[in-house]
């Protein structure tokens, strides 16, 4: 049993913090571990990509590709990790199945933008089963409908024209 004077930090427990521009001593003194003169020997320093008034390399480097302003956030889901669900109970293949029901079975955690299908690794097997989803790829399409399912996109309907 220790006693209230006995206690101790576990060895190395504590760090002591080195002290700059103590002394040549130190081994940290004079500059303090900055080199010479100049930007950098300062605080506030921001010189990242700076070279010296050359066009930097990440300016020189042609741009590729499109980042879109407000991207969607899709909850991706393949169908045999559903028919792993629907085979174990947790979701009811004769109901419709949606982002609602999916949270309800545990498939998916919380309704991001929408809820995307993609084909799986195995092959679809749960028969006449009804998804309601925002996307679903080609082959998720086929399986869906190979098994006798049905699928309702309601944003990939096209608009009418007035």
């Amino acid at each position: 049993m220790t006693r209230l004077n006995e206690l101790r930090d576990n060895p190395g427990a504590n760090k002591k913090r080195v002290r700059v521009g103590r002394g040549i001593g130190s081994g940290v003194g004079k500059t303090g571990g900055r080199g010479g003169k100049g930007q950098t020997a300062r605080s506030g320093v921001a010189i990242n990509g700076f070279e010296g008034g050359q066009m930097p390399l990440h300016m020189r480097m042609p741009k590729r590709g499109f980042n879109a302003l407000n991207p969607k956030n899709w909850n991706e889901i393949r169908l045999d990790r559903i028919q792993a669900a629907i085979d174990s109970g947790k979701l009811d293949a004769k109901g419709v199945i949606d982002a609602a029901a999916l949270i309800k079975g545990g498939v998916i955690r919380r309704e991001l933008d929408g809820v995307r299908l993609l084909a799986g690794a195995k092959e679809f097997t749960a028969k006449k089963v009804t998804f309601k989803v925002d996307y679903a790829t080609a082959g998720a399409k086929a399986a869906i409908e190979a098994a006798g399912g049905k699928l309702d996109m309601p944003q990939a309907e096209p608009k009418a024209d007035a």
